[in-house]
């Protein structure tokens, strides 16, 4: 490394305190944003297990033995709904979940199963439409405001007419997930065929219908499945949050390291320019003697 002035040594102190001023401003925006979604989280919860709940008493009341979405067949066929952020400097938050859909797709492929993919999230469409994969659907630019509803519809309506319809045996979800409120990973989780759900033997619950039952119950599990596709990009959208305001934070302290060391650089690069200059006046006068 070329030996730098103090001026160079000043203008480079200069840049990354702009930089840290960045790096500050977007963990503080980042923060504001957690504080956000975690409450959306938290507020869809209680309907999410309530639906569930009921789905439960319905399906085990009208039988649910002959609705496409509960038969189990042999996996030869699946598809992977792939979900990540548009933006990247949120530290490992994109990579581990491309990672573990890369390691989910070869564990597949291994058993003979051929994998599609589903991508929400500009960094994995980047990712993946670049190399050898199958795409089916590819959204990006879906958590820049608020998060796209009907990208949930459409992704829901192609998957479920894929399972319907014969087209795939088996789909997936991945999606970063908040595990605790300092804390998130990726978890897969198959999202059909769906669960068959029982009732609880002391639910003494009674139903009268307007509709035939089988249409109800039919309506219920598209709206539960559309509505745990939403709760997946919610937790990732804070997921995603609180990757960048760590990563951030991370890079605003490691600014401040630089700083001081720079600084440091400065003091010792200015004091042997003066102590240069001193010698030379030295040498001056001596010689004027």
């Amino acid at each position: 490394m070329p030996k730098l002035s103090p001026r160079d040594i000043r203008r480079k102190i200069q840049g990354i305190k702009n930089t840290r001023r960045i790096t500050n401003a977007m963990k503080v925006v980042s923060a504001a944003k957690l504080r956000k979604a975690q409450e959306l989280i938290l507020s869809s919860r209680p309907y999410s297990e309530r639906l569930y709940e009921m789905l439960g008493h319905l399906s085990s009341r009208i039988g649910s033995n002959e609705h496409p979405l509960f038969q189990v067949r042999e996996e030869k066929r699946a598809d992977l709904i792939l979900i990540t952020a548009d933006r990247g400097l949120a530290g490992a938050f994109n990579s581990n979940a491309i990672k573990k859909a890369e390691e989910f797709i070869k564990e597949k492929q291994e058993a003979g199963v051929q994998v599609s993919l589903i991508l929400i999230g500009r960094k994995g469409v980047q990712y993946f439409t670049k190399r050898d994969y199958k795409v089916l659907l590819a959204y990006d630019e879906v958590f820049r405001k608020e998060i796209n509803f009907n990208v949930v519809k459409e992704t829901g309506d192609l998957v479920r007419k894929r399972y319907a319809e014969g087209e795939t045996d088996a789909v997936y979800l991945l999606n970063n997930e908040m595990v605790t409120k300092v804390s998130y990973k990726p978890i897969i989780r198959r999202f059909l065929p769906f669960e068959r759900l029982e009732a609880k033997e002391a639910d003494l619950s009674t139903y009268e219908f307007e509709v035939e039952p089988e249409v109800l119950l039919d309506k219920l599990i598209d709206l539960y499945l559309n509505y745990q596709l939403y709760r997946a990009m919610l937790e990732s959208n804070a997921a995603e949050h609180f990757a960048r305001m760590v990563a951030m934070d991370n890079a605003t302290r490691n600014a401040d390291e630089l700083v001081k060391t720079w600084t440091l650089m400065f003091n010792k690069a200015r004091q042997e320019s003066i102590t240069s200059e001193l010698i030379d006046i030295v040498n001056a006068v001596e010689a004027m003697k």
